[in-house]
């Protein structure tokens, strides 16, 4: 560009300038057309630029524009179409308003990304954000500004939406294409699902609505930052949990919630048991199923769940609780709050895997309640122990057997092939924690934590949320606390 034009420029903006470089930029090109036998030519005030030869586009010339504060308007120079002329094809113009900064610069950002071009920021501060085209032959430019000093409001005080750079510098591979820029993008499909697409969807939904190109990790944070948009961050979720917990027990009534906190006041466990849930289990087998699973958010730790059963098999979630690890004192938190709501008698029956921690937790807080060891878990030892998978039938054989005659049966047979493995069932599990005849109490048909796992399986897109968020998609699973299919 000639003089005449830089001095445009600055008449135009009325701004101080200081000097800044790009960052960031990519180095990918897109590969365009470009139109032969442009000739040069100039306008009125002496500025050159490129016209097409005959037979190109015609020209579309830049309207004339009113410099702010001044009466005098500002001659704007022609720059005609060409091959190194585009517009943005953005609805902007000047005197349109946006509520903040923030919400003008998210629409610069979309309109950069699917224009690909890139702009540069040549001041801002509070009341002022000046910008222009990345190429040092730039026309594309805009000066936006606060209504009046006390507010919020942006408006547009000068703005030319025609590109002069070349069109083999456009980029679609640009600083503009932020994560936060994405995440906004794509948080709508976020919203009433638990899933959504991840990163390469992501990738796929940016290249396709907004002509960008963008790496895995920049889609992954995008995504993580949608996430936080619609289910917010877990931060907030430790903060209004308390509250969370209030109106659930104000609108819930009979609902029991406890927070537990460290010394120091931070979180450490809680506990959730609904109203109905508790009020209904008078009228379920007294079989609970107890079981924990990881969660996968940012602070980790382990979902516990207590289910029950009703006549027809389907699940009856109980009770839910998070804590850091599945260790003893965890376990003994949470079945402590679980007896306040169930009780403790000789006719409750408690089912898990056959992990110390959960062995030990049980035999200190229930007295007169009996302990009962999952089957499948019992079978995944045998199998891992002792590598013998063809005695599986006769195992669980012998598992479901009513009467004492049938299980000596099946147990000869194992001992008659395998007299390690009757050995373990006897001395180190114990007949009466796995077989349904030598248990001592009732479990019915309930021999695994099946009912557990069924739980744990339909919160497997949620192990990610915050906690808040979490006990959200609990609460929509297990409306009213009612039963839940277990097949």
């Amino acid at each position: 560009m000639d003089g005449s034009h830089d001095g445009f420029r600055d008449n135009y903006f009325d701004v101080d300038y200081c000097d800044s470089e790009p960052t960031d930029v990519g180095s990918s090109r897109q590969t365009l057309p470009v139109f032969r036998n442009a000739k040069r030519t100039s306008n009125d005030n002496g500025a050159s630029a490129t016209q097409p030869a005959e037979g190109n586009p015609p020209v579309d010339p830049l309207l004339q524009v009113t410099g702010a504060g001044r009466d005098e308007p500002v001659n704007v120079p022609t720059i005609e179409a060409s091959d190194s002329t585009f517009s943005d094809g953005s609805d902007l113009h000047e005197g349109k308003y946006f509520n903040t900064k923030k919400d003008l610069k998210r629409k610069l950002s979309d309109i950069a990304m699917k224009g690909n071009f890139e702009f540069r920021t040549r001041k801002s501060n509070r009341s002022l954000w000046v910008i222009e085209c990345i190429d040092p032959n730039y026309s594309w430019r805009l000066r936006a500004s606060k209504i009046v000093p006390e507010s919020t409001k942006f408006v547009i005080r000068k703005y030319v939406g025609v590109h002069s750079c070349s069109l083999l510098n456009r980029n679609a591979n640009h600083r503009h294409a932020t994560y936060v820029v994405i995440g906004e993008q794509v948080a709508p499909q976020y919203v009433g699902v638990e899933k959504g697409p991840g990163p390469k969807g992501v990738q796929t939904f940016v290249h396709t609505e907004l002509g960008a190109q963008i790496s895995y990790y920049k889609a992954w944070r995008g995504r993580k930052y949608a996430h936080t948009l619609i289910r917010g961050s877990p931060e907030q979720s430790f903060h209004v949990l308390p509250s969370y917990f209030h109106m659930l027990e104000k609108l819930n009534p009979g609902t029991v919630t406890r927070i537990e906190v460290d010394g120091e006041s931070r979180f450490k466990y809680l506990f959730l048991a609904f109203g109905v849930a508790i009020r209904g289990f008078r009228y379920m087998r007294k079989v609970v199923g107890i079981d924990g699973t990881f969660l996968k958010g940012q602070y980790r730790g382990v979902l516990l769940v207590a289910t029950a059963q009703d006549g027809n098999g389907q699940c009856y979630p109980l009770a839910w609780g998070i804590v850091d690890s599945e260790n003893e004192d965890a376990w003994s938190w949470f079945l402590t709050q679980l007896k306040k709501i169930i009780g403790d008698t000789d006719e409750l029956a408690l089912i898990s895997d056959r992990a110390p921690s959960i062995k030990k937790a049980i035999s200190t807080v229930f007295e007169k309640a009996h302990h009962g060891a999952c089957a499948w878990h019992v079978a995944q030892n045998i199998k891992n122990k002792f590598k013998c998978a063809d005695i599986m039938g006769s195992y669980w054989s012998t598992v479901n057997a009513y009467r004492c005659e049938d299980f000596t049966g099946y147990m000869i047979e194992i001992s008659n092939r395998y007299p390690r493995v009757a050995e373990y069932l006897e001395n180190e599990v114990g007949f009466e924690k796995w077989s349904r005849c030598h248990y001592p109490g009732l479990r019915y048909n309930i021999t695994t934590t099946n009912m557990v796992e069924s739980l744990n399986s339909m919160l497997v897109n949620a192990r990610d949320f915050p906690y808040v968020a979490l006990l959200d998609v609990i609460q929509e699973k297990c409306p009213s606390g009612g039963t839940i299919d277990g097949s």
